[in-house]
């Protein structure tokens, strides 16, 4: 049993009857008995991605280090021994995904961004697959911004006005066009297309002005949920070239949502209580803003005003009887009234202030009418660890407690106030900075070089609570006057770990709260605590024993499974054998269990390496069923963190993209990059298979009809976008039957998986890659009676790359999964006496180290050389120990 349980309890006043409890059989040990086992049971993952720079240019290589740490211990993961990180462009398409071995809860890995990519908003997105388990929402998801200047033409800026009409958005997108010189695109024809969530609401045509100003209008008519999307406008050069821009609409109207939450949860008459103020512009950015509270008489009862993004808070005594109203002021000078909670006659309140450097104060507040009533219980706990645990007798109406903060975690703690039945009825989440749990980085600096490819040599010391720590590290060095860091955005291992992997919803410039640790930043990050929830796990589910569905189990090696079946009945006994085709040379053989199953783990390849799977019966007969274990990919959600997209990424980036464009220039001078080279005339001999992921038995794209995402963007449910363009298909409500076979329903398979027939309308149309019909005998055949009334197979976006298996005699299936992606290694030349490159050295990333090892000592070293240009060079370090504490340290020095 691993409960952390503070029992000693410090009292302010006589107020205090807190009586700490005995780790007995009650209901209260055993609830947090229940947590205990319940975390144990379900461990979670998180991960954090060290990313080398905060943005790029295509051209660049993007290189980062993964740290992935168990929710329950903070340790470095034992769950999984794989990850998968994954290129996403701003629709919401994968670009490339790599797979690779973590050991001791670090991995690292890089990604080319070559000139087939545009520019854009796109996403760095990584997990496990154990992870999948608990959703979407607690992977690593980073929007990066990556521009293009070097084979880009045109360049836009954009900005958007916001009237209503008629109820409905009106909006006008002022599109300006120019050249990489800042020419203006004068009178080129302009026809774009307006698309609000993949909906097409607007076309037409326009002409750019003088100034290179293109005008574009159109109208949301649901703006409660199109608010998003993209403008693709296509300009027409001089030469008759055409260019295609993609816009983000990141919203459709200025409006700004208010909410006004009571500390706590509720808000109970004639109690003193906090209430916390969340400000959200159409863009999902705080806003702020300032008001006055009324009463239902229209009396003024207090003020109040938001002090950093959107987000405040105000002390408030709701008076028994009465409804309170907010008269919200915008910085634009309009004004809306906001209704307040409305307040419970009798009840709980739960305040936490932990605002002091050295306690937490926790004050249990109750109405008149439930003094002496009912023994109350309150539990501090932080990835599943119970720190505090107290039980209280409300004799009086106001209950205070202290609590060390030494006794506490670094990150995110949670408060709950149960009642004597053991419900929660109150909740609170506190931030602490406790840095007894951090790794403090001494860096010695003595043999920094300040000049032009000087040699730039470092050590620095890795210690906490003062005794030395063996952990790994990474360090990136940029060129801050070419890469200027966002310091307030960025995504690091502190933020990342500590903050954002347990709050719900979006978390605007995460890494403000880790800059200073002085009493304003404390009272934003404390107002932060009030506005966002947890999402760790829900108390009703620990109450009731209700688990998540594990369907996807830690992955320890990759691994190579399935059936062998003879006549849909399984095989037991039966001899396979798994030999490598391409890429490396093994052959290996197993058994069949009584079930007809087979396993190959501790298996590693390449990401190139095919395979042939051989089954027989135990008599050595060839006629048998392989049926492969393949578990579908992930499918691509939309963007959580859509407030980080910049509408106009090439002109944000515009310095650091031409700063690349002369290294690139000069690289490609000595032949070292490499290019796209554009074909004047391409015959084409054989098409792209439009259904490559497929797991279609006959071969992917093998069907006699084939739809794929883009014509699947205009409607709600599946079996909307299917009725009347699959040929020789008619649907009765959401079941389709093939008209010659209108007694059987069509069978419908998803990602290899076999479904009801009803199954369509479940599947959301953007998360499909191809559909494919196969009604022809020839192509039905291979189903058996399955195939009688034809089959649909639908194959989700999950980009990897055409993983699928292809049967070309019996007992035999090809099979192509992903291996390991092989990380390269960071070019970092060296500029010493032996050296004679006159090359000039432009690089914007200086170094890059994922492996940085601090001994047993706590020591460790590393060194680069200076590049040719002057600036601020910056020094971002990041580790981790073998018991999960964090390390985290920026240095900048000057070269000239």
């Amino acid at each position: 049993m691993k409960l952390k349980i503070t029992l000693a309890i410090s009292f302010l006043s006589l107020l205090i009857v807190f009586a700490a409890f005995k780790m007995d059989d009650d209901p209260f040990s055993q609830l947090l008995q229940k947590l205990d086992d319940y975390t144990s049971k379900y461990p979670q993952e998180k991960v954090h991605l060290h990313l080398d720079k905060p943005y790029y240019a295509i051209g660049d290589d993007i290189w980062f280090k993964a740290y992935v740490v168990n929710t329950k211990n903070s340790a470095p993961s034992g769950i999984s021994k794989i990850l998968y990180v994954e290129l996403i462009n701003e629709k919401d398409s994968l670009k490339k995904l790599i797979k690779l071995p973590i050991m001791g809860g670090i991995t690292w890995g890089d990604f080319k961004l070559t000139d087939s990519l545009g520019e854009g908003n796109y996403r760095i997105r990584a997990y496990t697959n154990y992870m999948r388990n608990f959703g979407t929402e607690f992977f690593y998801d980073k929007t990066i911004k990556i521009g293009n200047s070097w084979a880009n033409k045109v360049f836009t800026k954009t900005s958007y006005s916001f009237t209503k009409e008629n109820n409905a958005d009106k909006v006008t997108a002022t599109v300006h066009f120019e050249d990489k010189n800042g020419i203006a695109y004068s009178e080129n024809e302009v026809s774009y297309e307006v698309q609000l969530d993949y909906r097409s609401v607007a076309k037409g045509k326009v002409k750019t002005s003088l100034t290179g100003d293109a005008l574009i209008s159109f109208t949301n008519n649901q703006s409660f949920q199109n608010k998003s999307g993209k403008i693709i406008a296509t300009i027409a050069l001089d030469n008759k070239q055409k260019v295609i821009k993609s816009i983000p609409i990141t919203s459709t109207s200025n409006n700004v949502d208010v909410q006004f939450i009571p500390e706590g949860g509720t808000l109970v008459e004639e109690l003193p209580q906090k209430v916390a103020i969340k400000a959200v512009n159409a863009d999902g950015r705080g806003e702020d803003v300032e008001g006055t509270i009324v009463d239902d008489g229209g009396n003024e009862v207090t003020n109040f005003a938001t002090n950093y993004l959107g987000m405040g808070n105000f002390v408030f005594n709701n008076q028994a009887g009465k409804s309170y109203s907010a008269k919200v002021k915008f910085k634009d000078g309009s004004e809306k009234t906001v209704k307040l909670p409305v307040a419970v006659k009798s009840g709980y309140a739960l305040s936490v202030n932990a605002l002091d450097t050295g306690k937490v104060v926790v004050k249990i507040m109750a109405s008149a009418d439930l003094v002496n009533s009912d023994e109350l219980k309150v539990v501090a706990q932080h990835g599943g660890n119970v720190y505090y645990g107290s039980k209280a007798k409300m004799d009086k109406q106001v209950l205070v407690a202290n609590i060390p903060k030494k006794n506490l975690p670094t990150g995110i703690v949670q408060f709950t106030l149960f009642s004597s039945s053991n419900q929660p009825i109150a909740e609170r989440l506190v931030f602490i900075n406790n840095k007894a749990d951090l790794i403090d980085v001494s860096l010695n600096a003595s043999g920094v070089s300040g000049s032009k490819r000087g040699k730039s040599a470092f050590t620095f010391n890795a210690t906490n609570d003062n005794k030395p720590v063996l952990g790994s590290f990474s360090v990136a060095v940029t060129n801050a006057a070419k890469v200027t860091p966002d310091e307030n955005n960025e995504s690091n291992i502190l933020s990342s770990l500590l903050l954002t992997s347990d709050l719900t919803g979006y978390v605007e410039k995460p890494n403000h709260y880790f800059l200073k640790d002085d009493l304003q930043t404390q009272k934003e990050l404390d107002n932060l605590m009030l506005t966002q929830g947890w999402r760790r796990f829900l108390w009703k589910n620990i109450i009731n024993n209700i688990g998540p569905n594990i369907t996807y189990k830690p992955e320890q090696s990759i691994t190579i499974s399935g059936t062998v079946t003879k006549g849909n009945k399984p095989v037991p006994g039966g001899k396979v054998m798994l030999m490598a085709t391409k890429g490396t040379v093994y052959i290996l053989d197993t058994v069949t269990n009584a079930e007809g199953k087979f396993v190959f783990d501790n298996l590693s390849f390449g990401d190139s390496t095919k395979f042939v799977v051989q089954a027989r019966t135990k008599t050595e007969r060839k006629f048998v069923d392989i049926n492969l274990d393949i578990v579908p990919g992930q499918i691509v959600t939309k963007n959580k963190n859509g407030a980080d997209i910049d509408i106009n990424v090439n002109n944000t980036l515009m310095k650091y993209i031409k700063e690349s464009d002369n290294y690139f220039n000069e690289m490609t001078r000595l032949g070292l990059l490499e290019r796209t080279i554009k074909l004047e005339e391409v015959t084409i001999t054989e098409k792209k298979n439009p259904a490559k992921n497929s797991s279609n038995l006959n071969g992917a794209g093998r069907a006699d009809f084939v739809m794929t995402a883009d014509q699947l963007s205009t409607c709600v449910t599946l079996s909307q976008c299917l009725q009347g363009r699959l040929p020789g298909v008619i649907f009765r409500g959401n079941v389709p039957y093939l008209m010659r076979s209108q007694n059987q329903p069509i069978n419908i398979i998803v990602d290899g998986m076999q479904m009801e027939a009803d199954f369509l309308d479940n599947v959301n149309p953007n998360d499909v890659e191809s559909i494919e019909l196969l009604k022809s005998i020839g192509n039905t055949a291979i189903y058996g009676s399955q195939g009688g009334g034809g089959v649909i197979i639908i194959t989700t976006k999950r980009g990897d790359g055409g993983r699928s298996t292809a049967r070309y005699a019996p007992g035999i299936v090809t099979f192509n999964p992903q291996g390991f992606t092989i990380s390269r290694e960071f070019y970092s030349p060296k500029y010493d006496a032996e050296s004679s490159s006159s090359r000039t050295d432009l690089r914007t990333t200086i170094y890059w180290n994922p492996q940085v090892v601090a001994d047993k000592d706590g020591k460790a070293q590393f060194e680069f050389y200076n590049a040719d240009e002057p600036g601020t060079y910056r020094i971002v370090i990041e580790g981790i120990d073998a018991v999960g504490h964090l390390a985290r340290k920026v240095y900048t020095y000057d070269v000239k």
